[in-house]
């Protein structure tokens, strides 16, 4: 009976925190952004936030992009007078994606491309497009729709909407036509877009070109929102990528990490792959843990592998699927791979072996949480669980430094901490202010002075 009258409780909350942000959509005058694709949504979504904060108010949702994540955005988190809010939307199952759409009601939607990720619930890049083209159809009227000109899966949105279109992409025929794609690690991306305003020259801090992707997304939103170009130019200059999105770590006298340990379609392995092969550094070593749902067998590990190979000097395969890379005797007695089981051996084992000024490509789901290893060289880290089962990267959790036993016990001594302190503060303004008024008293009660 409990459990029933629970449920009960916990429905009626939900509608109403449902009725509530629809009234505070319905309320808004911000500019609502959606942004969703099998890739690069949540880099555009950073990006896209923190170029229109230099031109105006702004509210970004990134990475928590479900619907309880929206309906907690709008009726919590938005501020009055906000000017834009940009939102990042994901697609985990069939049919996931319109509830958010038809929600937020988008001025603009941005479909960055169309992959077979999710392949257990999707199976077809049909069946992804059709559930990405939700947030198209959602948009208001006088709202536009960005789509990314070189994926014919995304581009096919376009014949099926009354709302205006703007393209971008290498295609000669994109709005925002891009061109000149150049990285180099440890050279920085840096490409050209031309549009109808003339040419944009962009320098990025991301180490390899595929990021010409989400930055191009993201800089055609802000050009057609009106935002001038030297400033988005200099706003993009200025970003910080998103954590375990090849994010650069530097350790001092020690290897360079480039840590792509978010996710890893497979899709994207070449795509990393390349990054390595196109760096300009004497040594170089590539770690593959998980790659993600996929079509196929598992003899893409072993596909992986003959690609890394040829591009690193030492392959390091760890996890549940490290014995499938297919890696011949020699390569093994010679240090060419090792087939590792736990992060915490990779992590020791390339402590031992580091060559200063090395660099190192950590790639794989976040299941395994790989940036541990890049983390170890700059933190005491102690939290070496296999699979935690926790979502968010380490830097997100913060808990890296404690034991996984004790990240319980951690986190109720932290909360318990915060709310002695507020109630602390709290009685400490109270007292301050009875202080004030007795203060206030005596000096009434007082003769006046001559």
């Amino acid at each position: 009976m409990n459990a029933r009258l629970k449920k009960i409780r916990e429905n009626l909350d939900w509608r109403f925190k449902v009725h509530k942000a629809k009234r505070a959509r319905a309320r808004s005058k911000a500019t609502f952004i959606g942004i969703t694709g099998s890739s690069g949504k949540s880099t555009v979504t950073e990006l896209l936030g923190h170029i229109l904060a230099g031109h105006g108010s702004v509210h970004t949702q990134v990475l928590a992009n479900t619907m309880r994540a929206l309906v907690n955005m709008l009726s919590k988190r938005v501020p009055t007078g906000t000017g834009y809010v940009v939102f990042e939307a994901g697609a985990h199952g069939p049919d996931t994606l319109k509830p958010m759409a038809d929600m937020l009601q988008p001025h603009v939607a941005v479909v960055t491309m169309v992959r077979l990720e999710h392949f257990t619930a999707f199976r077809t890049l049909e069946n992804v497009a059709g559930e990405k083209r939700a947030l198209v159809d959602a948009l208001r009227p006088g709202g536009f729709a960005l789509l990314n000109a070189d994926d014919p899966h995304v581009i096919g949105m376009a014949a099926a909407t009354p709302h205006r279109v703007v393209t971008f992409g290498l295609s000669e025929q994109a709005d925002y036509r891009v061109t000149d794609v150049h990285a180099a690690y440890p050279d920085r991306l840096k490409f050209s877009i031309h549009w109808r305003g003339g040419v944009i020259e962009l320098k990025t801090p991301f180490p390899a070109e595929h990021f010409w992707l989400p930055t191009a997304a993201a800089v055609s939103v802000a050009l057609e929102l009106g935002v001038p170009p030297e400033k988005v130019a200099a706003r993009v200059a200025t970003f910080q990528p998103l954590p375990n999105r090849c994010q650069v770590l530097v350790t001092n006298g020690g290897p360079q990490f480039i840590v792509d340990a978010a996710k890893s379609p497979w899709h994207s392995i070449n795509l990393a792959f390349d990054m390595m092969a196109k760096a300009t550094v004497e040594r170089k070593r590539i770690v593959l843990g998980q790659i993600s749902d996929y079509a196929g067998s598992t003899r893409k590990y072993h596909y992986a592998y003959k690609t890394a190979r040829e591009i690193a000097d030492q392959v390091i395969y760890v996890g549940d699927n490290a014995h499938r890379s297919g890696a011949g005797q020699d390569d093994r007695d010679a240090g060419r791979f090792h087939e590792l089981r736990m992060p915490k051996e990779v992590s020791d084992h390339i402590k031992r072996t580091a060559v200063a000024g090395e660099l190192i490509l950590l790639k794989s789901s976040s299941r395994l949480h790989l940036e541990r290893i890049a983390l170890a060289w700059k933190h005491d880290v102690k939290c070496w669980v296999p699979v935690c089962g926790k979502r968010e990267g380490c830097d997100t959790c913060g808990l890296f430094e404690v034991p996984f036993e004790e990240h319980r016990n951690h986190v109720r001594e932290r909360r318990h901490a915060r709310r002695w302190q507020r109630f602390r503060r709290l009685l400490g303004g109270r007292s301050w202010y009875r202080s004030h008024l007795s203060h206030d008293a005596n000096v009434k009660e007082s003769p006046d002075q001559p």
